[in-house]
């Protein structure tokens, strides 16, 4: 008997299994390969700002064939090295934000109503609420009325049909507060505004397949592998770098002068010893910037030239006319970098923030500005650093632990199972490419625990081939002939390879989507490795087995 298998489907299984191996081979040269990919992104970095190209680059990428495929499988934080910080975002810090801006639409909208009302006043109150008293007594329900024309609905799914502020009375004072609804959509977007622009940051610096997710409800977790310290890392995403543009009230030297209601008491960066009182509600913020980069001023020192969008222009054009001869102060991050006086209206959108910047601070400002300022202050709660060499190590261990891993399930499957047991050695090496061929193309992040999942389906691997060859001999104590005894222990068998598998990958699957960090890379190797194994055992070893029998055509079969 014959075992036949159609051309195109041969084809196809050894096609895939070739580019699966293709793809995971540039792995076994990693040093060279991430040396080309490095000078590669350099190259196209350096084309795309019109810079050319370097001799050293050209020749960094030329130490491996452009020709042949270059993914590699991305090391996580266990083992290339690099930093570990668990933030929390001051979350109270935005309800303040929302607080002081609604004040100036506020006053503004009861300026209408000025003859039910009469002057009106910003009371002390807590950072979260807006406590306003008027004059008049009589125009309290006229005041609530125009100010629950402020309030709009809030942008959530959870919070439909609600609006985003409560207007309330505490005896003579309007109280202003964000609707719970409001707090939550507002914590969410902080959230998600705080995990962009820290993955814009390090992705500024140049750094390798960072992790960065959200835990709990004001936590973020940042991993960066490569990176030198967790103290370097602070300093790429810890600065707020929240830039403002704020009217000067005056100048002192006293630190614990009073700077009144609604004002702030700032240092001047440049001038230890020296404070500057200015208005707390700035002209224009940092979220008016639509570019920011280093430059030189006309002293030729360095400096950051910044655009601002159509508004912020607008405003920063009105101010700068109506305040001529006047200082305006820059504040970066409550610190006041520079407080030049205006000397004529800046109309342009355009401008430059001078200070006594080094090169290297200029460009860090730069791109900390481009990439917005966090909306909240962050507290690190925890850091932690891995050195190169413990990430080494455990690569090392890792190798040994899977090179044990396969010596030890290859030498039980060839004595249980003689050339048969041969034969699932040889895919489960097969699998093995399989599985880096895989993570390499989709760009995946091996960690310690990703190598447990790895090392995990060495065994499970041959689970199947042990399914089937117990099932083949079955059918040889049944008198089949060993052609169809093959045949009919791969049908028998594949339903219990599915079940057994299947169960193995819904658990996989419940790991990846309800895990954090270690576990999602163990979940991600684990599904992986369950995928290639079964059609390892149900194609490749067939394939295997089939080649054989055609050619040598027994008459008995020792399994």
């Amino acid at each position: 008997m014959i075992l036949y298998t159609p051309l195109w489907k041969r084809l196809l299984i050894w096609g895939l299994v070739a580019i699966g191996v293709i793809m995971a081979s540039p792995n076994l040269f990693y040093s060279r390969v991430e040396t080309h990919n490095d000078a590669v992104a350099a190259m196209g970095k350096a084309a795309k700002a019109g810079q050319p190209v370097t001799p050293d680059q050209t020749t960094l990428a030329a130490v491996w064939p452009s020709f042949l495929p270059s993914d590699l499988v991305n090391l996580g934080l266990d083992l290339r090295g690099g930093a570990h910080l668990l933030a929390e975002v001051k979350l109270s810090d935005v309800y303040k934000q929302r607080m002081d801006s609604l004040w100036p639409e506020a006053r503004d909208a009861l300026k209408e109503i000025r003859d039910a009302v009469g002057p009106v006043k910003r009371e002390v109150s807590p950072p979260d609420v807006l406590r306003i008293s008027i004059s008049q007594p009589d125009g309290l329900q006229a005041a609530v009325a125009k100010l629950q024309g402020l309030a709009s609905n809030v942008v959530s799914l959870t919070g439909v049909g609600q609006k985003d502020i409560n207007v309330a009375l505490d005896g003579q004072v309007i109280v202003v507060s964000l609707s719970p609804a409001e707090k939550v959509a507002t914590d969410n977007r902080t959230m998600q505004q705080s995990l962009e622009i820290i993955r814009r940051r390090v992705d500024a610096a140049g750094t390798r397949e960072p992790s960065i997710q959200r835990q709990g409800a004001d936590r973020i977790l940042i991993e960066v592998p490569g990176i030198g310290s967790a103290e370097e890392l602070k300093k790429i995403i810890g600065t707020t770098a929240k830039l403002t543009f704020n009217p000067v009230v005056s100048r002192t030297s006293d630190a614990n002068a009073s700077p009144g209601p609604h004002n702030l008491l700032l240092p001047e960066a440049d001038h230890p010893g020296q404070f500057i009182i200015v208005d707390e509600t700035p002209v224009v913020t940092g979220d008016d910037l639509t570019d920011a980069q280093p430059s030189f001023d006309q002293n030729n020192r360095p400096a950051v030239s910044f655009k601002l969008d159509v508004s912020g222009a607008r405003k920063f054009g009105d101010y700068t006319g109506g305040h001529i001869g006047e200082p305006f102060a820059i504040v970066l991050d409550n610190k006041i970098i520079s407080a030049p006086t205006i000397q004529s209206a800046i109309t342009g959108g355009s401008g430059i923030i001078t200070g006594n910047f080094s090169i290297e601070e200029s460009t860090n400002l730069a791109v900390l500005l481009r990439a917005g300022a966090l909306p909240a202050e962050m507290t690190f709660l925890e850091e932690r650093t891995v050195g190169p060499e413990l990430g080494q190590d455990s690569i090392d261990a890792g190798k040994v632990a899977a090179m044990v891993g396969m010596v030890a399930v290859g030498v039980f499957m060839i004595a249980c199972y003689g050339l048969f047991g041969t034969f699932a050695v040889v895919a489960l090496v097969l699998n093995m490419g399989l599985i880096f061929g895989i993570l390499s193309m989709i760009g995946g992040t091996l960690t310690l625990p990703g190598i447990a999942g790895i090392v995990l389906t060495i065994g499970m691997a041959v689970d199947a081939n042990v399914l089937v060859y117990e099932r083949i001999r079955e059918e040889i104590r049944t008198a089949h002939t060993p052609g169809r005894a093959i045949e009919v222990g791969y049908e028998r068998a594949l339903s219990a390879i599915i079940d057994a598998n299947f169960t193995t990958l819904i658990t996989a699957a419940v790991l990846y989507f309800f895990g954090a960090g270690p576990v999602r890379g163990f979940a991600v190797a684990l599904g992986i490795g369950i995928i290639t194994s079964v059609f390892s055992a149900i194609f490749v070893t067939r394939l295997i087995i089939q080649a054989w029998f055609n050619w040598r055509k027994p008459k008995s079969l020792l399994v």
